[in-house]
Protein backbone atom coordinates (compact mmCIF):
# COMPACT_ATOMS: atom_id res chain seq x y z
CA UNK A 1 0.00 0.00 0.00
CA UNK A 2 3.14 2.74 0.86
CA UNK A 3 4.03 1.72 -2.70
CA UNK A 4 0.65 2.81 -4.04
CA UNK A 5 0.65 6.09 -1.87
CA UNK A 6 4.18 7.13 -3.38
CA UNK A 7 3.06 6.09 -6.82
CA UNK A 8 0.21 8.38 -6.28
CA UNK A 9 2.51 11.17 -5.27
CA UNK A 10 5.10 10.93 -7.66
CA UNK A 11 1.98 11.22 -10.41
CA UNK A 12 0.77 13.98 -9.46
CA UNK A 13 4.48 16.22 -9.59
CA UNK A 14 4.76 14.53 -13.07
CA UNK A 15 4.28 17.85 -14.54
CA UNK A 16 6.09 20.01 -11.93
CA UNK A 17 9.74 18.20 -11.47
CA UNK A 18 11.84 16.67 -13.92
CA UNK A 19 13.34 12.69 -14.17
CA UNK A 20 16.39 13.57 -11.78
CA UNK A 21 13.97 15.44 -9.29
CA UNK A 22 11.26 12.72 -8.93
CA UNK A 23 13.82 10.28 -8.46
CA UNK A 24 14.79 11.75 -5.68
CA UNK A 25 11.54 12.66 -4.52
CA UNK A 26 11.10 8.78 -4.38
CA UNK A 27 14.20 8.76 -2.31
CA UNK A 28 12.83 10.66 0.58
CA UNK A 29 9.36 9.06 0.43
CA UNK A 30 10.95 6.14 0.87
CA UNK A 31 12.80 6.89 3.70
CA UNK A 32 10.23 8.71 5.07
CA UNK A 33 7.42 5.88 5.15
CA UNK A 34 9.67 2.92 6.10
CA UNK A 35 8.06 2.44 9.62
CA UNK A 36 4.85 3.96 8.97
CA UNK A 37 1.66 1.37 7.43
CA UNK A 38 -0.76 1.99 5.94
CA UNK A 39 -4.16 0.46 4.91
CA UNK A 40 -6.87 0.94 2.12
CA UNK A 41 -10.20 1.50 1.81
CA UNK A 42 -12.56 -1.20 0.27
CA UNK A 43 -12.13 -0.23 -3.39
CA UNK A 44 -14.78 2.11 -4.26
CA UNK A 45 -16.59 2.60 -7.23
CA UNK A 46 -14.31 5.89 -8.09
CA UNK A 47 -11.80 3.20 -8.95
CA UNK A 48 -13.43 1.65 -11.89
CA UNK A 49 -14.71 4.54 -13.63
CA UNK A 50 -11.18 6.09 -13.29
CA UNK A 51 -10.54 2.76 -15.64
CA UNK A 52 -13.53 3.18 -17.68
CA UNK A 53 -12.87 6.86 -18.41
CA UNK A 54 -8.72 6.07 -18.92
CA UNK A 55 -9.88 2.98 -21.37
CA UNK A 56 -12.52 5.10 -23.56
CA UNK A 57 -9.79 8.08 -24.12
CA UNK A 58 -7.23 5.33 -24.97
CA UNK A 59 -9.92 4.03 -27.72
CA UNK A 60 -10.94 7.77 -28.69
CA UNK A 61 -6.93 8.21 -29.66
CA UNK A 62 -6.86 4.72 -31.62
CA UNK A 63 -9.85 5.98 -33.36
CA UNK A 64 -8.94 9.10 -34.50
CA UNK A 65 -5.76 7.25 -35.65
CA UNK A 66 -7.88 5.57 -37.78
CA UNK A 67 -8.24 1.99 -35.95
CA UNK A 68 -11.84 0.10 -37.26
CA UNK A 69 -15.12 -0.68 -34.63
CA UNK A 70 -13.86 -4.41 -35.02
CA UNK A 71 -10.40 -3.99 -33.11
CA UNK A 72 -11.60 -0.83 -30.81
CA UNK A 73 -14.46 -3.50 -29.56
CA UNK A 74 -11.48 -6.74 -29.30
CA UNK A 75 -9.02 -3.48 -27.53
CA UNK A 76 -11.94 -2.47 -24.91
CA UNK A 77 -12.70 -5.95 -24.28
CA UNK A 78 -9.01 -7.03 -23.67
CA UNK A 79 -8.15 -4.37 -21.30
CA UNK A 80 -11.60 -4.56 -19.55
CA UNK A 81 -10.38 -8.57 -18.82
CA UNK A 82 -7.24 -7.54 -17.97
CA UNK A 83 -7.86 -4.22 -15.77
CA UNK A 84 -11.12 -6.54 -14.24
CA UNK A 85 -8.75 -9.65 -13.36
CA UNK A 86 -6.41 -7.31 -11.80
CA UNK A 87 -8.91 -5.57 -9.46
CA UNK A 88 -6.72 -2.61 -8.82
CA UNK A 89 -6.33 1.04 -10.07
CA UNK A 90 -4.96 1.67 -13.53
CA UNK A 91 -2.15 3.64 -11.66
CA UNK A 92 -1.40 0.79 -9.01
CA UNK A 93 -0.98 -2.31 -11.82
CA UNK A 94 2.51 -3.40 -11.50
CA UNK A 95 4.57 -5.79 -14.10
CA UNK A 96 3.59 -8.48 -11.42
CA UNK A 97 0.22 -8.31 -11.79
CA UNK A 98 -0.04 -8.54 -15.35
CA UNK A 99 2.46 -11.20 -15.55
CA UNK A 100 0.49 -13.05 -13.03
CA UNK A 101 -2.66 -12.57 -15.06
CA UNK A 102 -1.42 -13.54 -18.64
CA UNK A 103 -0.11 -16.91 -16.92
CA UNK A 104 -3.57 -17.80 -15.36
CA UNK A 105 -5.09 -16.73 -18.23
CA UNK A 106 -3.05 -18.87 -20.93
CA UNK A 107 -3.35 -21.79 -17.94
CA UNK A 108 -7.11 -21.25 -17.66
CA UNK A 109 -8.31 -20.94 -21.43
CA UNK A 110 -5.85 -23.09 -22.95
CA UNK A 111 -4.61 -20.03 -25.43
CA UNK A 112 -2.15 -20.26 -27.80
CA UNK A 113 1.34 -18.04 -27.16
CA UNK A 114 -0.07 -16.14 -30.42
CA UNK A 115 -3.40 -14.92 -28.51
CA UNK A 116 -1.52 -14.13 -25.15
CA UNK A 117 0.94 -12.21 -27.48
CA UNK A 118 -1.66 -10.70 -29.00
CA UNK A 119 -3.27 -9.86 -25.27
CA UNK A 120 0.28 -8.51 -24.45
CA UNK A 121 0.66 -6.36 -27.37
CA UNK A 122 -2.48 -4.09 -26.53
CA UNK A 123 -1.73 -4.21 -22.76
CA UNK A 124 1.78 -2.71 -23.99
CA UNK A 125 -0.06 -0.03 -26.49
CA UNK A 126 -2.41 0.85 -24.18
CA UNK A 127 -0.27 1.47 -20.91
CA UNK A 128 2.48 3.41 -23.10
CA UNK A 129 -0.15 5.49 -24.43
CA UNK A 130 -1.25 6.11 -20.53
CA UNK A 131 2.68 6.74 -19.80
CA UNK A 132 2.88 9.44 -22.75
CA UNK A 133 0.02 11.09 -21.63
CA UNK A 134 1.24 11.23 -18.05
CA UNK A 135 -1.32 8.98 -16.50
CA UNK A 136 1.38 6.80 -15.28
CA UNK A 137 4.40 7.44 -14.56
CA UNK A 138 5.83 4.52 -16.29
CA UNK A 139 4.36 1.87 -18.77
CA UNK A 140 4.13 -1.78 -16.44
CA UNK A 141 4.53 -3.70 -19.68
CA UNK A 142 7.91 -2.46 -21.01
CA UNK A 143 9.38 -5.47 -19.05
CA UNK A 144 7.09 -8.27 -20.25
CA UNK A 145 8.78 -9.21 -23.57
CA UNK A 146 7.27 -10.80 -26.69
CA UNK A 147 6.04 -13.92 -26.41
CA UNK A 148 8.27 -16.21 -28.15
CA UNK A 149 6.30 -17.90 -30.87
CA UNK A 150 7.07 -21.44 -33.16
CA UNK A 151 6.61 -20.65 -36.71
CA UNK A 152 4.48 -22.94 -38.55
CA UNK A 153 4.06 -23.51 -42.43
CA UNK A 154 0.97 -22.10 -43.27
CA UNK A 155 -0.94 -24.03 -46.21
CA UNK A 156 -1.46 -22.38 -49.66
CA UNK A 157 -3.57 -23.89 -52.61
CA UNK A 158 -1.81 -25.17 -55.64
CA UNK A 159 -2.35 -24.39 -58.92
CA UNK A 160 -4.42 -27.66 -59.16
CA UNK A 161 -6.37 -27.07 -56.13
CA UNK A 162 -7.39 -23.82 -57.70
CA UNK A 163 -8.21 -25.55 -60.74
CA UNK A 164 -10.58 -27.90 -59.15
CA UNK A 165 -12.39 -25.62 -57.18
CA UNK A 166 -13.35 -23.61 -60.22
CA UNK A 167 -14.55 -26.60 -62.14
CA UNK A 168 -16.75 -27.66 -59.30
CA UNK A 169 -18.15 -24.43 -58.21
CA UNK A 170 -22.25 -23.99 -58.37
CA UNK A 171 -22.87 -21.38 -59.90
CA UNK A 172 -20.98 -18.20 -61.85
CA UNK A 173 -20.66 -16.21 -59.02
CA UNK A 174 -18.67 -18.45 -56.93
CA UNK A 175 -16.28 -18.64 -60.05
CA UNK A 176 -16.09 -14.93 -59.93
CA UNK A 177 -15.21 -15.12 -56.15
CA UNK A 178 -12.74 -17.92 -56.09
CA UNK A 179 -11.10 -15.65 -59.53
CA UNK A 180 -11.24 -12.13 -57.67
CA UNK A 181 -9.32 -13.59 -54.13
CA UNK A 182 -7.12 -15.67 -56.15
CA UNK A 183 -5.81 -13.48 -58.64
CA UNK A 184 -6.05 -9.84 -56.29
CA UNK A 185 -5.44 -11.45 -52.71
CA UNK A 186 -7.75 -8.96 -51.33
CA UNK A 187 -9.35 -9.53 -47.69
CA UNK A 188 -12.90 -11.54 -47.79
CA UNK A 189 -14.23 -7.89 -45.86
CA UNK A 190 -12.59 -5.60 -49.05
CA UNK A 191 -14.45 -7.97 -51.17
CA UNK A 192 -17.79 -7.83 -49.89
CA UNK A 193 -17.56 -3.55 -49.85
CA UNK A 194 -17.19 -3.84 -53.55
CA UNK A 195 -19.95 -2.20 -56.00
CA UNK A 196 -20.19 -3.17 -59.10
CA UNK A 197 -19.18 0.67 -60.44
CA UNK A 198 -15.91 -0.31 -58.70
CA UNK A 199 -14.53 -2.62 -61.08
CA UNK A 200 -12.85 -1.26 -64.10
CA UNK A 201 -13.00 -4.02 -66.81
CA UNK A 202 -10.79 -2.33 -69.05
CA UNK A 203 -8.06 -1.46 -66.95
CA UNK A 204 -8.68 -5.04 -64.82
CA UNK A 205 -8.30 -3.28 -61.63
CA UNK A 206 -10.60 -2.29 -58.70
CA UNK A 207 -10.36 0.16 -55.58
CA UNK A 208 -11.05 -1.63 -52.35
CA UNK A 209 -11.14 -0.12 -49.07
CA UNK A 210 -8.50 -1.76 -46.57
CA UNK A 211 -8.03 -1.63 -42.82
CA UNK A 212 -8.72 1.76 -41.28
CA UNK A 213 -10.40 3.41 -44.36
CA UNK A 214 -7.18 2.95 -46.50
CA UNK A 215 -7.91 2.58 -50.11
CA UNK A 216 -5.44 1.13 -52.64
CA UNK A 217 -5.86 -0.40 -56.00
CA UNK A 218 -5.77 -4.50 -57.00
CA UNK A 219 -5.83 -6.32 -60.46
CA UNK A 220 -6.99 -9.00 -61.64
CA UNK A 221 -6.61 -11.03 -64.79
CA UNK A 222 -8.35 -11.67 -67.94
CA UNK A 223 -10.08 -15.00 -66.40
CA UNK A 224 -11.01 -12.93 -63.50
CA UNK A 225 -12.01 -10.61 -65.93
CA UNK A 226 -14.42 -12.84 -67.84
CA UNK A 227 -16.24 -14.60 -65.49
CA UNK A 228 -16.97 -11.46 -63.72
CA UNK A 229 -18.71 -10.19 -66.53
CA UNK A 230 -20.86 -13.15 -67.11
CA UNK A 231 -21.83 -13.41 -63.55
CA UNK A 232 -23.16 -9.44 -63.91
CA UNK A 233 -25.27 -10.02 -66.94
CA UNK A 234 -26.76 -13.04 -65.38
CA UNK A 235 -28.58 -10.67 -62.48
CA UNK A 236 -31.71 -9.01 -62.85
CA UNK A 237 -31.44 -7.55 -59.82
CA UNK A 238 -31.32 -3.48 -59.08
CA UNK A 239 -28.70 -4.13 -56.01
CA UNK A 240 -25.55 -1.80 -56.34
CA UNK A 241 -23.68 -4.74 -54.63
CA UNK A 242 -20.55 -6.76 -57.04
CA UNK A 243 -21.38 -9.79 -54.98
CA UNK A 244 -25.29 -10.58 -53.79
CA UNK A 245 -27.27 -13.47 -52.62
CA UNK A 246 -28.73 -15.69 -54.42
CA UNK A 247 -31.98 -15.75 -53.18
CA UNK A 248 -34.50 -12.90 -53.07
CA UNK A 249 -34.54 -9.76 -51.86
CA UNK A 250 -30.90 -10.34 -53.30
CA UNK A 251 -29.30 -8.21 -50.78
CA UNK A 252 -25.07 -7.90 -50.40
CA UNK A 253 -23.12 -10.59 -50.00
CA UNK A 254 -21.65 -10.96 -46.14
CA UNK A 255 -18.52 -12.17 -45.24
CA UNK A 256 -20.38 -15.05 -43.22
CA UNK A 257 -21.66 -16.20 -46.74
CA UNK A 258 -18.37 -16.02 -48.66
CA UNK A 259 -16.90 -18.30 -46.06
CA UNK A 260 -19.55 -20.60 -45.90
CA UNK A 261 -20.01 -21.38 -49.66
CA UNK A 262 -16.02 -21.96 -49.53
CA UNK A 263 -16.68 -24.60 -46.67
CA UNK A 264 -19.20 -26.50 -48.61
CA UNK A 265 -16.81 -26.10 -51.95
CA UNK A 266 -14.40 -28.05 -49.60
CA UNK A 267 -16.40 -30.56 -48.02
CA UNK A 268 -17.50 -31.59 -51.61
CA UNK A 269 -14.12 -31.75 -53.08
CA UNK A 270 -12.88 -33.31 -49.65
CA UNK A 271 -10.53 -30.55 -49.25
CA UNK A 272 -8.95 -29.25 -45.79
CA UNK A 273 -9.10 -25.83 -44.91
CA UNK A 274 -10.73 -24.17 -47.77
CA UNK A 275 -11.10 -20.13 -46.67
CA UNK A 276 -11.13 -17.14 -48.45
CA UNK A 277 -7.50 -16.11 -46.18
CA UNK A 278 -5.84 -18.87 -47.82
CA UNK A 279 -6.32 -17.26 -51.43
CA UNK A 280 -4.50 -14.16 -49.88
CA UNK A 281 -1.54 -16.18 -48.46
CA UNK A 282 -1.43 -18.26 -52.02
CA UNK A 283 -1.15 -15.09 -53.95
CA UNK A 284 1.77 -13.54 -51.55
CA UNK A 285 4.25 -16.60 -51.94
CA UNK A 286 3.48 -16.58 -55.32
CA UNK A 287 4.55 -13.61 -55.84
CA UNK A 288 7.17 -13.58 -53.62
CA UNK A 289 8.28 -16.59 -55.40
CA UNK A 290 8.35 -15.73 -59.21
CA UNK A 291 10.46 -12.21 -57.80
CA UNK A 292 8.29 -9.99 -57.25
CA UNK A 293 9.65 -7.16 -54.60
CA UNK A 294 8.44 -7.79 -51.21
CA UNK A 295 7.69 -3.85 -51.20
CA UNK A 296 5.62 -4.12 -53.69
CA UNK A 297 3.73 -7.34 -52.38
CA UNK A 298 3.12 -5.27 -49.56
CA UNK A 299 1.12 -2.46 -51.26
CA UNK A 300 -0.51 -5.14 -52.78
CA UNK A 301 -1.72 -6.61 -50.10
CA UNK A 302 -1.96 -3.21 -48.01
CA UNK A 303 0.03 -3.84 -45.47
CA UNK A 304 1.04 -1.15 -42.82
CA UNK A 305 3.97 -3.24 -42.22
CA UNK A 306 6.45 -5.34 -44.12
CA UNK A 307 6.67 -7.88 -41.38
CA UNK A 308 3.23 -8.94 -41.92
CA UNK A 309 3.55 -9.97 -45.54
CA UNK A 310 6.88 -11.94 -44.52
CA UNK A 311 4.50 -13.37 -42.00
CA UNK A 312 2.13 -14.38 -45.00
CA UNK A 313 4.71 -15.36 -47.61
CA UNK A 314 6.03 -18.39 -47.42
CA UNK A 315 9.36 -19.73 -49.62
CA UNK A 316 8.21 -22.51 -52.05
CA UNK A 317 10.74 -25.78 -50.96
CA UNK A 318 11.43 -26.62 -54.02
CA UNK A 319 12.69 -23.14 -55.27
CA UNK A 320 14.67 -23.58 -52.33
CA UNK A 321 16.27 -26.86 -53.38
CA UNK A 322 16.70 -25.78 -56.88
CA UNK A 323 18.61 -22.89 -55.40
CA UNK A 324 21.02 -24.52 -53.48
CA UNK A 325 21.49 -27.15 -56.60
CA UNK A 326 22.77 -23.79 -58.54
CA UNK A 327 24.31 -21.87 -55.97
CA UNK A 328 25.78 -24.10 -53.48
CA UNK A 329 25.29 -28.03 -55.17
Amino acid sequence: MIENLINDIQQSMLNILNNEQLTQLRKVLDYTFRNLEVTEKTPSESTTETNDKLTESFLAAKRVEGCSDKSLVYYRSTINNALKSVGKSITHVTTDDLRTYLNEYQLSSGASKVTVDNIRRILSSFFSWLEDENHIIKSPVRRIHKVKTGKTVKETYSDEALEIMRDHTECTRDLAIIDLLASTGMRVGELVKLNKDDIDFQNRECVVTGKGDKQRKVYFDARTKIHLQRYLKERTDCETALFVSLLAPHSRLEISGVESRLRRLGRKLNMSRVHPHKFRRTLATMAIDKGMPIEQVQHLLGHQSLDTTLQYAMVNQANVKISHQKFLG
